[in-house]
Formats: structure tokens, sequence, C-alpha cells
């Protein structure tokens, strides 16, 4: 269990093209300097905008630390400036990596902020990176926070933690209570993040009673399954979930499986299983690649007994974060991100289409779902329908339900509200639709960053980046994502089903899709995801 200085109860996916945000320049003059618990840190005065990189929130996770739960930093003495982002988690160098280092030491904790010290105390936005429970890090360029410091005078923060088997391998059957949350840390160092937001995030002009947790993703499942943690109860005020509703987490024989095979791949008995924590950094990776490969699925999340006891929203929502107001919602097209680097989708005819589907759905459902989404695709394009289609068997359906589950939950008072982004990017000339991640450049306020995504900045984008930036900033700022830049937008319930389409302009529709979520409704709600 975690030691924080705190009880327990107090302290208690991946994009394409994510650019680096290395620190710009030479240190801006001005930059501040702020005490935390660790010690005293110097940022960089950048665009107006104080920025704190790389900073320390626990302790190198290498060694015996690997598989334990988080420790915190040790103290330093002096100042050390913050101008470098940190270490990132282990994973293979890909888009969704940065240039700079990869190490077990990678607890680091990023800071934008208007302004230090002082006696306002602004809203607090706690990024979690997207690239699933396996990938990713909070320093990709999208996730910049100086437009929406700026914007909206707030905090944001992006951290590293760790991930794939360094976050979440299972070892609790074969090595005892001391190890009875190791297929689980990786979700202990998001805690223990945000137990470092509570302790600091005063000094650097954010309120520490006004925390949001956001993700998209698998920055989405993160926060998915913070609001089922048990040590994560208390320490946020607000989440927002972005194609990324993760439902269920995997059973111990599950975790325990990938587990065995891993041991194999190592040649380690199983009564010798503490050695993996001597086993190199890039060997355990490597082996852990081959595990999944042939298992199926990832190291993720488990049900450990301690921090989930079930699955965070199935059959039920959380019942301790009913109140907590949650922002949820999807792309239209998520899966034309993935699926739509493959050429041949864009020349099919209506026989292929059914051919590919049989694979994604029930095949005796195939004809069924063809005739109901080609009568909401105006444009008849088999390619369309077929990322619509994926999308809402990979993501949409669980969003919906998660909707569903809080409202059960809630009733009349249910504080959740849910979004799909419907505007098409002409990039490609058009045909990547409405794209996973595509969502990232207009509520990061970062459309000059995401060419690659949205093309040139326009009138469209920036009608996209004023709707979904300000409510974004609006729900931080107060637990409701209403401004005066959208139609009003209503909590969810089961019967009108409010759902805000973002695209330029926004606009309001209740249950949009009834014919979709009808039939999609009736598959089982996927188990994992990106």
């Amino acid at each position: 269990m975690l030691d924080w200085g705190i009880s327990r109860r107090g302290l208690i996916g991946g994009g394409v093209g994510l650019l680096a945000a290395g620190a710009a320049g030479a240190q801006g003059a001005g930059g501040a300097v702020v005490e935390t618990t660790e010690g005293r840190y110097r940022g960089r005065l950048e665009n107006g905008v104080q920025v704190f990189r790389g900073m320390r929130y626990g302790a190198d996770t290498s060694g015996d630390g690997r598989f334990m739960p988080p420790r915190p930093a040790g103290k330093f003495a002096g100042v050390r400036d913050a101008f470098e982002f940190g270490d990132q988690a282990p994973q293979p160098r890909t888009i969704l990596t940065v240039p700079g280092p990869i190490s077990e030491d990678c607890l680091r904790v990023n800071v934008w902020t208007p302004e230090t010290g002082g006696t306002r105390r602004r809203p607090v936005m706690l990024w979690f990176h997207g690239g699933g429970f396996e990938a990713g890090t909070g320093s990709s360029g999208l996730y910049d926070g100086t437009n929406m410091a700026k914007r909206g005078d707030v905090v944001v923060v992006t951290i590293n933690h760790r991930l794939n088997v360094f976050g979440f391998c299972d070892l609790s059957d074969l090595l005892g209570p001391e190890f009875v949350q190791s297929g689980n840390v990786g979700y202990l160092d998001l805690v223990a993040a945000m137990g470092w937001v509570r302790a600091n995030i005063a000094q650097f002009g954010g309120d520490p009673g006004n925390v949001t947790i956001y993700g998209q993703s698998g920055g989405g499942r993160k926060v998915s399954v913070c609001f089922a943690g048990a040590e994560a109860d208390g320490l946020f005020h607000k989440g927002i979930v972005q194609s990324g509703s993760h439902l269920r987490v995997h059973t111990p024989e599950q975790a325990r499986a990938l587990t065995d095979a891993l041991l194999r791949k190592l040649e380690i008995a199983p009564a010798e299983a503490r050695r993996l924590q001597a086993v190199p950094q890039d060997l355990l990776g490597a082996k852990q690649r081959e595990v999944i490969a042939q298992a199926g699925y990832r190291f993720e999340p488990v049900i450990d007994g301690v921090s989930f006891k079930a699955d965070p929203w199935l059959p039920n929502a959380p019942k301790h974060t009913a109140k907590v107001p949650l922002m949820l919602g999807t792309t239209q097209t998520e899966l034309s991100n993935q699926l739509g680097r493959d050429p041949s989708i864009f020349a099919m005819d209506e026989a292929a289409l059914k051919t590919r589907l049989a694979n994604t759905i029930p095949p005796e459902a195939v004809d069924e779902a063809v005739r109901v989404f080609k009568a909401s695709t105006p444009s008849g394009s088999t390619a369309e329908i077929y990322f619509k289609i994926a999308s809402w068997r990979a993501y949409i359906t669980n969003a919906t339900v998660m909707a569903e589950q809080r409202h059960a939950l809630n009733g009349a008072a249910n504080p959740t509200w849910v979004y799909q982004v419907t505007w098409r990017s002409p990039v490609q000339g058009g045909r990547r639709f409405s794209e996973h991640t595509i969502d990232l450049p207009f509520m990061f306020d970062n459309v000059a960053r995401a060419p690659h995504l949205t093309g040139p900045e326009s009138a469209e984008t920036k009608l996209m980046t004023d709707a979904m930036a300000d409510a974004w900033l609006a729900f931080a700022r107060n637990g409701d994502p209403n401004h005066s830049g959208i139609p009003r937008w209503p909590t969810y319930d089961a019967a009108t089903r409010p759902v805000m389409l973002f695209d330029a302009p926004p606009k309001l529709a209740n249950d949009p899709f009834r014919e979709e979520r009808l039939l999609m409704g009736r598959f089982p709600a996927v188990r994992g995801g990106s």
C-alpha cells in the first residue's frame, strides 16, 4: 500500500503523429522557482506561461522498485532546473514516443501555469496520455499546455508513468503479499501523481480542491479505472474520458496467464519469479511483446482484491464516484485512424465490406448492420460505413454503456455529459473522416501543431477550438461544460439521450444514432482497447 504522509482516503491508446514538445529555446527571462515537497525547481517563462518539465513525483522504479508500488521521490538541496522533459516509460520507439531517454526512472510531472505562488487558486487539469496501458508519453507536442493555461487561466499538468509489463505484471500468486498489487502499479503511479498534485499544486497557482483528470484513448481508459480504484477516491473532483471508456479489467486468470507465458519466454521457474526484477529492461520489454502477440491481449489493470475487487463499470458503475462530474465521448469514425492506413479499404465494394465486417461483428448481423449504417451515411462510402461500424464496436458502444451505467446509478441527478466529434478533417482528401485523436488539437487549442490531423488553420478549426477548448475549460472550472459558444448541453438520461455533436458549428441532438445504438448494443461490450 502507499504511504505518502496522508491517509489513503485523503491521498486518496494512442494517437498518430504526436509531435515532440521539447523545451523551447533558451531559458526565458523570469523563470520562477517553486518549492515542492522534494525541493525547489526553477521553471522557464515561455510565451507568458511558467513551464516546469521533468520534475519527479516518485522515485526510480528500477531494481527492487520494479513491480512494486511507487515510492516518494527523494528530497534534494539547492535549486534544480526543470527545463527538459523527464524519462519516458520503457516501451519501443514509435510515433507515441518523443526524442529523449527511456528508462524506469519515469515518474515525472510537467506543469504549465499562468502564475506561481500568490493567493489565486486556479482549476487544475491533470492529463493522462494515450497509448493504451502500453505506450505513450506526457511530453508529446499535442499535449503542450501553454495555450490552455493562457486561454482559461488554468494549471495544466501532464505525467509519465509505468506502462505494459512494467506497470501491470501480476505476481501476487507467485510471490505473495509483498507483490499483491504488482498487477496494478501503473495505476498506483497515477494515484501517486494525483497525491503529488494535491500536496504541491498550490505552489504553482493551482487549486488542490479542484482537480480534473482527463485523457484520450489510453488516457481515457486510465480515467475510467481511476473512477473505480480504491486509492484514487477523493484525489480528483471531475473526470473526462475521451475515446477510452474502459468497462472491464483483466481477471486474475488472464493476468496470471500472461505472467506464466512471460516466465516461460525468459526460462525462469515460477518459484524464482522474483528474478524478473533483475531482467534487463530491453529484454523484458521484448519478451513481453512476444507474449502479447501470442496471447492476443496486453498487460493491463487486473482485479487484485485491493485496488479493484470487480470490473470497474460492469455490472454497475462505481458508487463512490457517482456524484463526481463526468464528461465522456468519442469521435464518429475512431478507427479510420488505425484501419485507414490500408489503402484497399477505400476501394471496397459492398461484398468486400461484408467480408471484412464478418471479422468485426457476428456474421449473422452483417447484412442488417450494412443496411442500418448505409441509411445514416449519405456519402454511401463503403469505407465510411466500415469505419463507423468498427468504431461503434470498439469505442462508441462502450461509451454509451458507461453513460447508461452512470444514469442507472444517479437517475435525474446524473452529472454526466456525452459528446461525439463529427467534424470531418480535410486531410488526405477527407478519407480519414472524424478519426481517433482528432479531438486533441481542438480541446488543447493546439491546431497549429497538428496540420497532419486538421489541415491548415481555418474558420472551421477556430469554431471547433472555441467550442471544444471552452467546454473543457468550463467543465474544469465548474463541473459543467456549458458555455456561450455551444447550444445548451443537458446531462445524459436514458430517455432523451442528449449528445453534443462537435462540428462546425456544434449541434445538440437527442439520441442522434438510435438505430446504430440499438443494433450495436446487442453485442457484448469490448473488454480492452487502444
